[in-house]
């Protein structure tokens, strides 16, 4: 049986709404009409925020140059898991059928610690044989590390029996380049269910 390898964001889980990035600017007490630079902002120390390398405090002290209080770290905190954790219920379903068809599925995720836990305490985590957090792996996708860890989780010899699933493209190529099956994920739920077909 082949195994799968399938990541969150992008895939389980939808992308930020333009409403939900305005909240999170809003909290940051960003002036909304900046909604690029704030975003900017955000990305630039991600990377290191999702790999457990900064605390909350840290990361948003770098967003937003300054250190927020107790409160609005909370505040920006939950916002920003928010934004993370709204989920495409017609791709919940396709991998509830593959899970019902004995399909091992392997969830592997770049997410910060607190959003790491929160996404384990989701129902349709238990879909999933094993979970891997960029933050609890200290290392994020597309480090071949990151997928090193999920691919040992699956017990397959071979790499062509794992499919990696993720909505970005260099994650994909780093996948590819590692010897793994991959899909491109364009948010389209049939093409999932298509790729996580059995062979004939």
């Amino acid at each position: 049986m082949r195994q799968r390898v399938l990541p969150n964001n992008g895939v389980i889980g939808l992308q930020p709404t333009t409403d939900q990035w305005l909240h999170l600017a809003r909290t940051a007490l960003w002036p909304e009409d900046d909604l690029p630079a704030f975003q900017h902002a955000f990305w630039t120390a991600r990377t290191a925020y999702d790999a457990g390398h900064l605390s909350d405090l840290a990361y948003w002290a770098q967003v937003l140059d300054h250190h927020p209080g107790a409160r609005r770290l909370r505040e920006l905190r939950d916002a920003d898991t928010d934004m993370w954790t709204s989920i495409d219920d017609h791709v919940i379903d396709v991998l509830h059928q593959a899970y019902e068809s004995g399909l091992p599925l392997v969830l592997l995720s770049n997410a910060p610690r607190h959003l790491s836990d929160v996404l384990d305490r989701r129902p349709w985590r238990r879909l999933m044989t094993h979970a891997f957090y960029s933050a609890r792996l200290q290392v994020c996708k597309p480090d071949p590390a990151a997928y090193q860890h999920a691919m040992n989780a699956t017990d397959a010899a071979d790499p062509d029996r794992v499919l990696f699933v993720d909505d970005r493209d260099d994650n994909c190529h780093a996948a590819r380049h590692l010897g793994l099956r991959t899909l491109h994920y364009t948010g389209h739920p049939t093409d999932l269910a298509t790729a996580l077909q059995p062979p004939n």
